[in-house]
């Protein structure tokens, strides 16, 4: 698993994806926390951290169920793992297990965990529902599958509205379904839990609206400066495109009265029966 797995990731795992991971876990922990809690995670629990990038929310994770508690954190990225690994070490935590290891094919010993989460995974792999199946039978019965994922990814705005906004809001959705993903997986994940033996137990949905300034603003703003250059060469947007969209997004950034909304998201909260 090394080039091929590296470039699966469509967003990329270079330097500058770990820096936007970094500030994107800082800027969504709020929710994430939220969603453990109603979860019930806590101290001294097992709990999977399903595709665990470079593991930002893995160390979130080990800190709410620390002393006692454990934290697999599984993705097939070796760089992000590393930089996971590495972290550990700096930090001398000890009670996390940082794996390479593709979700969609997960080995955990049945009945294992209390509790499993995964925020923008399902979204990018060909198989959600095999991610689903396998974090199933890895959980004890009563253990809980939280997930944050998006329902509508092309329902992001702009205010003042932009074409060009919509055009690559369109050209990102097909550049992960080109690579196998469903960007709007929430839609078909409670009848893949249901379908797993998972009771859905909570549906949430989730949209933050953002000002020019704000630390949320930038949010967007890291991910398309990442991401447009492999739109482009994707072929999915032209460089005329582009150039229109950085305009049209350069005026908005500069305009006090306009705003961000994001895409359509949703916690789901399933128990294992």
């Amino acid at each position: 698993m090394t080039a091929t797995a590296e470039q699966s990731y469509v967003l990329g795992t270079n330097d500058d994806e770990l820096q936007r991971l970094g500030f994107q876990n800082r800027l969504w922990a709020r929710e994430a926390s939220a969603l453990w809690e109603r979860a019930g995670f806590a101290p001294g629990q097992t709990i999977l951290d399903v595709g665990c990038g470079p593991g930002y929310a893995t160390l979130d994770l080990a800190a709410l169920v620390a002393p006692d508690g454990r934290v697999i954190g599984v993705d097939e990225s070796p760089r992000f793992v590393d930089h996971l690994r590495a972290q550990l070490r700096a930090l001398r935590v000890a009670h996390v297990d940082a794996r390479v290891g593709d979700v969609q094919r997960l080995d955990l010993p049945a009945a294992s965990l209390d509790g499993a989460y995964a925020r923008w995974v399902l979204c990018f792999v060909k198989n959600p529902q095999a991610v689903v199946a396998g974090v199933a039978r890895a959980l004890r019965p009563g253990g809980v599958f939280a997930v944050q994922d998006y329902l509508n990814y092309r329902a992001l705005g702009v205010s003042p509205k932009s074409q060009a906004m919509a055009r690559v809001a369109d050209a990102v959705y097909e550049s992960w379904r080109v690579r196998g993903g469903e960007p709007d997986v929430a839609s078909i994940l409670p009848r893949m839990m249901t379908d797993c033996g998972l009771v859905v137990r909570e549906v949430y949905p989730i949209v933050r609206v953002a000002s020019p300034g704000s630390a949320l603003w930038q949010w967007p703003t890291t991910f398309f400066r990442n991401y447009l250059p492999t739109l482009v060469d994707m072929a999915l947007l032209s460089q005329r495109e582009r150039e229109q969209f950085e305009s049209d997004w350069a005026q908005r950034s500069a305009d006090p009265t306009a705003l961000f909304c994001s895409p359509i998201m949703l916690d789901i909260i399933a128990v294992k029966a």
